[in-house]
Parts: structure tokens; C-alpha cells; sequence
């Protein structure tokens, strides 16, 4: 099944989510746009959470940074809001999954700050031009997503564990995917890790933590890519007052071009 929206304009699949008639994840969605993953924190946070992304470049490559109480990301799509241009929303009170959400605005306070990170669903436009199968894509579910027992570079009041996103692959796709990736370091670049997932404290590959489980057929390898859901446990050990994320897999669609972010 074709997905409607492959080739759709950034603003206008903004405006539907806004409106109510896009719900679901969004994967495969305006082909050739950056799609971004979304921390809210308020502002007493925001320079040490600037920091953990700055030191842990690869779950959380920065694309923007709204100004203090403003929800309009200037730089990755002026004039859009991510109050409401998100299909869904986590709301992490003192690090518990308190509510989940399609509106964030009766939550928006003048000193919150949005940080918008790069998304491994910007690079599945080149992988799948490339004639790689990207198998949640296949199968229409989201991707698995898991907490590993690598530890990011900690930043002021922030640490945790890494967060990974897996796509199985044929060893010899994983190498093209490895090529592909690799140029695209703002979102995510090449993967963090290939093979035995219990060497990263992965322990069943059928029971993500974030996500749907894909089918690994045989010949194929989990491939590990960080993931932007890696601040998300981070609020679970930090636990902040509040915090509000993208949910898993909904993403913020900018209207940065994939291609001005390959290197």
C-alpha cells in the first residue's frame, strides 16, 4: 500500500496533523524533508540539556532550538508550531509517562524551550532509492526502538542510556546502508552497532521498549542506528518536573531538505 503523504509538502501535511486528520507515525511521509524528534523542557534545563546534546551527537543531533516560550521553530519550519504540528505528544511528569496527547498547548509555559532533533526516518528516502527494504515500512508498523546499556556522555543534570532504533537487513544491504547513512550525520549518520543485540544489553529483539517489533528473517542482521528517543530515558532517570516529547515514531516534519544535511 502506497502511503498518500510520500510526496506531500511539509506545510501541508503540518496543517492535517494540526487539524486532526493525521493521527498516526510518520514514517515514509514527505520523501526528501527532515523529520525531527522533539524534547520540550523548561528553560532552567534548557543549557544543560544543550550540552547533553551537544555531547551526545549521535541519539541527539540538534536541527533547532526555539527561543524561550515560543513554540515557532524559525529555523526548521517558520511559522509552524510545535504545539500542535505533532500527531502525538508524551507528557513525562518527574520522569513517569503521565499522559499522552495530540495538543500540547494547555501545557505550553512562557519559559519552555523545544529542542528539535534529527530523525532516522530522514535517511529511509535514500535508503529505500537505493533499493534497500526498510521492513517496518514493509510490514506498516513502526520502528523498534530500545534501550541499550550504553551510557551517554553525561551534561550537567542529564545522563542515561543510549536509545536505538533497529531496521534487519541483509548483510550485504547493512554495508550500502552503512554507506548511505554515514553521509547524513544531523540525522543519526551511520549505525551505532550490527549483530548480536545482547552485546548492548538488548535481550529480545521481540520486545522493544519504544515501537513494534520487525520480523528478522533468516540471513538477515538487526542493524542499530541511534535514536532520538534516547531523551526520553533520559527524563526516566532524570526526572525533571516536566517534559514533553514527541511520541514514538510521530514525528515533527521541518522543511529542511535531507540533501542540505548530507556531507
Amino acid at each position: 500500500m502506497t502511503n498518500p503523504y510520500e510526496s506531500a509538502n511539509p506545510k501541508d501535511v503540518r496543517r492535517q496533523i494540526r487539524e486532526g486528520k493525521i493521527t498516526g507515525q510518520t514514517s515514509g511521509m514527505c520523501s526528501g524533508y527532515a523529520q525531527a524528534n522533539m524534547a520540550v523542557l523548561s528553560k532552567d534545563l534548557a543549557f544543560d540539556f544543550l550540552l547533553f546534546c551537544e555531547r551526545n551527537k549521535k541519539p541527539c543531533p540538534l536541527l533547532d532550538v526555539t527561543e524561550a516560550g515560543s513554540p515557532e521553530p524559525r529555523v526548521a519550519a517558520p511559522g509552524a508550531d510545535v504545539r500542535v504540528d505533532i500527531p502525538r505528544y508524551r507528557i513525562y511528569k518527574k520522569g513517569v509517562l503521565t499522559d499522552e496527547v495530540t495538543d500540547i498547548s494547555s501545557w505550553w509555559t512562557s519559559d519552555m524551550v523545544a529542542f528539535l532533533l534529527g530523525c532516522s526516518f530522514s535517511f529511509e528516502g535514500p535508503m529505500l532509492e537505493a533499493g534497500l527494504e526498510i521492513r517496518h515500512i514493509t510490514d506498516h508498523h513502526n520502528v523498534p526502538m530500545y534501550i541499550t546499556n550504553q551510557e551517554c556522555i553525561p551534561a550537567g543534570v542529564f545522563h542515561g542510556p543510549m536509545v536505538v532504533s533497529m531496521r534487519p537487513m541483509k548483510p550485504e544491504d547493512a554495508v550500502r546502508a552503512v554507506q548511505i547513512t554515514a553521509r547524513m550525520p544531523y540525522v543519526h549518520g551511520a549505525p551505532v552497532f550490527l549483530g548480536d543485540p545482547e552485546k548492548i544489553g538488548i535481550h529480545d529483539l521481540s520486545k522493544p521498549d519504544f515501537g513494534d517489533p520487525s520480523e528478522i528473517r533468516p540471513g538477515e542482521i538487526p542493524v542499530f542506528w541511534a535514536c532520538g528517543v534516547t531523551p526520553q530515558a533520559a527524563a526516566m532517570t532524570v526526572k525533571p518536573d516536566i517534559m514533553i516529547t514527541h511520541a514514538p515514531g510521530h514525528m515533527f516534519i521541518t522543511d529542511i531538505r535531507n540533501a542540505s544535511l548530507a556531507v
